[in-house]
């Protein structure tokens, strides 16, 4: 009977040996959020805010500028977190990248997945995409947290597939003008919400006009001369600030926290006289400029 008793405990103690292996394990890994961004939604509500029409041709999108933005602001409100990758889902004839899609599918730790565009240019599996990869995420405990910028009633599912495995859902959106922009049932059914106002969102949307910049008929800079530039407002930016500034912008790359990108922006077409708006490849150059000569220095 005592050796019975004794191997049982032997077996309890075992157990909640391993118990604790598990939870040290479970309390040392860390959480994981993912942003999911709803392309034809983001078009539509910020141009419509920013531009006054939800027409893609009529308005250019820095999505490369808006997506670092979307970055550092998840960072600031998953402050424990580390991001998983920024899921982008948009639409294509037969789903072949364009030369845009394809510029956001280059940029780190992003994912573009397409679906397909009817003769009307409406998305078509868009919603099935984001539901799918919601769910597998959530169902693997590969994300902890999502943040969601959209706004159709039919994501209500794949918010509730990710809860059902645990996962919480934010829902990001864009200010609209009128009303809301995003449906009630999907207000209703995720964790949080959160809005981005027409400050946010205006640095990243202009219409295309022929004013500004390209108006005086400049020639289109290179590559090269563009990252110069880059590294020269750089140079000028750490005499300003300091290393110390230097210290705390380091651990983002390669990302820059919003206000820095559009000083930047700013400055480089100031000094180039020509419009980097839309222009995804010299905008990365300029980046790689600034951060190159940062890096240098550190």
């Amino acid at each position: 009977m005592n050796d019975d008793l004794a191997t049982l405990t032997a077996r309890i103690d075992r157990t909640n040996e391993l118990l604790q292996r598990m939870l040290a394990e479970v309390a040392k890994t860390p959480s994981t959020h993912a942003i999911f961004v709803d392309a034809g939604y983001l078009y539509a509500a910020a141009g419509r805010l920013v531009a006054g029409t939800e027409d893609r041709r009529a308005f250019d999108l820095d999505a490369e500028g808006l997506i670092e933005a979307l970055i550092d602001k998840a960072r600031t409100i998953f402050a424990d977190s580390r991001l998983l990758r920024v899921y982008w889902y948009d639409g294509a004839r037969r789903r072949i990248h364009t030369a845009e899609q394809q510029s956001i599918a280059e940029l780190p730790d992003v994912k573009v997945r397409l679906g397909n565009l009817n003769a009307n240019n409406q998305q078509k599996g868009v919603d099935s995409l984001i539901r799918s990869d919601l769910e597998s995420l959530a169902r693997h405990r590969a994300i902890s947290d999502v943040a969601l910028l959209g706004g159709d009633e039919d994501l209500v599912s794949a918010v509730e597939a990710a809860q059902g495995y645990g996962a919480r859902v934010h829902l990001w959106g864009i200010e609209a003008p009128e009303g809301r922009n995003q449906a009630d049932p999907l207000l209703w059914e995720v964790d949080s919400q959160r809005t981005f106002d027409l400050d946010f969102c205006k640095p990243y949307v202009s219409r295309r006009t022929a004013q500004g910049y390209e108006a005086t008929g400049a020639a289109r800079p290179a590559r090269e001369d563009v990252r110069f530039v880059g590294a020269q407002i750089a140079a000028k930016w750490l005499a300003a600030r300091g290393r110390e500034s230097l210290v705390d912008l380091l651990p983002g790359h390669p990302y820059l926290p919003g206000s820095v990108d559009q000083d930047l922006l700013v400055e480089a077409e100031g000094l180039l006289q020509y419009s980097l708006r839309g222009q995804a490849d010299l905008r990365r150059a300029l980046r790689d400029g600034f951060w190159e000569h940062l890096r240098a220095q550190y």
